[in-house]
């Protein structure tokens, strides 16, 4: 089975986010707006209850923290992605280090760590030029606190749902 481990921020933000991604984001109905600390892996029953026991212990190593989105920016050329730059801190390189080092699931992720909120992908070189050109102009100003991370798991028809949250904090 497919999983994946993402923070989901608030509400507010999400209606943010989503005001945007109905437009221009095909994964839209598949996965509520999301800071991704490690993309899709697989993992059969047996592994997956070792690896949510691993986040469980990561979770108490770190306390909640302040999560800043300031920015629309994106990932071209490397590929047509549009997003909302999240403020990179100690916790969430933290976080991504521990879920990707030999001690959990060992692979290196494909690119270096860009926390980031996707609002728009998939996109032709036309369209992202053109939607970048008025998404940049934004005035994206949020903070939030977040206390917890989730382990997700895709369902059959594509779409992701919840299997586990670990709440952050040595006093759970």
């Amino acid at each position: 089975m497919n999983y994946g481990i993402v923070i989901f921020p608030s509400k507010k933000l999400q209606d943010i986010a989503n005001s945007y991604r109905k437009r221009y984001d095909p994964h839209y109905a598949l996965v509520p707006p999301h800071l991704t600390l490690k993309n899709v892996f697989s993992a059969d029953d047996d592994q997956i209850k070792d690896i949510a026991g691993k986040l469980s212990v990561i979770s108490k190593k770190y306390d909640p923290f302040n999560l800043k989105v300031y920015k629309v920016s994106s990932f071209q050329p490397v590929n047509n992605v549009i997003y909302f730059k999240v403020e990179s801190k100690p916790e969430l390189q933290g976080l991504h280090d521990d879920m990707h080092n030999q001690n959990f699931m060992g692979d290196e992720p494909e690119f270096a760590f860009v926390p980031h909120i996707t609002i728009a992908q998939k996109l032709s070189n036309d369209e992202h030029s053109d939607i970048f050109g008025s998404l940049s102009m934004l005035g994206i100003d949020h903070e939030e606190i977040i206390d917890r991370f989730h382990l997700l798991y895709q369902l059959e028809n594509g779409s992701w749902t919840v299997y586990e949250t670990f709440r952050l904090g040595k006093e759970q």
